[in-house]
């Protein structure tokens, strides 16, 4: 038996302890990640922006809902919520106690898909048939009968009643002591929400810094962003892959970014100009898949410095 079985038997329990690792301890190993990016005029006093991203809250997460409350200890100057804030439609009491002391910092936010809606049970495989095929997102199509509808009202109230910016297709500006930042922001590009006609135009006159906020990284997006001049644009989403490979990295991003991008800071190129892109991993998971490899879950801590 132990020729026949041996192998396959020892197989199944690696995949067995690696799926247990994967739910069990990464996606719980909640980490800050620290990052410095050179977008300020000469001058200027550096900026702490903490972002948060892809929160996708469940009730019950009691580990998440504290490490997300013991981020207001970090004091930074604003947050940025790049979305994706529940995975339940009853989680919204959870979101709003976690995040309850970072909104008592100045802040802005746009919503993601899973704001609107609740997640609905896939396979996995099919995130690495679209890549191939092309195809992400709901590709302009209303989500699918039975899908349930989140109170994403509930969130916006409350964010605009701690006084966050909302930028779906919207524009709006942080004033911090002596600083006035300007922001632009899009409705999520996964579900095809985006309306840049209504925000085009290019960074305002008269403010310190000028900030493009997103929740997916579409490339159409990033393109308008980065051709109309915003020296910074701060996005979610992808997870970071979610189920990465070792010395490789992800497959997929759920966008059309490549996955050289797929999470931490990088640079993108439109027109004659150049932006630098940061993409958060994020700090959890669709409800269906609450698994993370080699990708722990996570929000960033942005030191804004002067240009070179």
């Amino acid at each position: 038996m132990r020729a026949r079985y041996g192998v396959p038997l020892s197989l199944t329990a690696v995949g067995a302890a690696g799926l247990a690792y994967a739910a069990g301890i990464e996606a719980r190993s909640f980490r800050l990640r620290r990052v410095t990016i050179p977008v300020l005029p000469r001058g200027m006093r550096p900026l702490r922006v903490l972002q948060v991203s892809d929160i996708h809250m469940v009730s019950g997460q009691r580990k998440k809902q504290r490490w997300l409350q013991s981020l207001a200890g970090l004091r930074p100057d604003f947050v940025v919520n790049t979305g994706d804030n529940l995975s339940d439609p009853e989680g919204v009491p959870e979101v709003l106690d976690a995040l309850g002391p970072l909104m008592e910092f100045p802040g802005t936010y746009v919503f993601g898909s899973n704001d609107y809606y609740g997640p609905k049970l896939r396979n996995p495989a099919r995130y690495l048939l679209e890549k191939v095929q092309g195809r992400h997102g709901l590709n302009g199509n209303p989500p699918a009968v039975g899908v349930v509808h989140n109170p994403w009202e509930e969130l916006r109230d409350a964010f605009d009643a701690a006084g966050w910016v909302g930028l779906s297709n919207a524009r709006g500006r942080l004033k911090l002591e002596g600083i006035e930042i300007a922001l632009t922001g899009l409705d999520d590009p996964h579900i095809k929400r985006d309306r840049y006609a209504e925000v085009a135009g290019g960074p305002e006159e008269g403010a310190d810094l000028s900030l493009a906020v997103v929740h997916a990284p579409y490339l159409r997006s990033l393109d308008a962003f980065t051709a109309d001049g915003y020296p910074l644009v701060l996005a979610g989403h992808t997870h970071g892959g979610q189920l990465c490979i070792p010395f490789y990295g992800a497959l997929v991003t759920n966008c059309d970014l490549d996955t050289g991008r797929v999470k931490g800071l990088s640079t993108h190129t439109a027109g004659e100009h150049t932006s630098y892109l940061h993409v958060s991993a994020g700090c959890g998971t669709n409800r269906y898949t609450p698994v993370r490899f080699a990708c722990p879950p996570e929000a960033t801590l942005l030191t804004l410095v002067e240009r070179a």
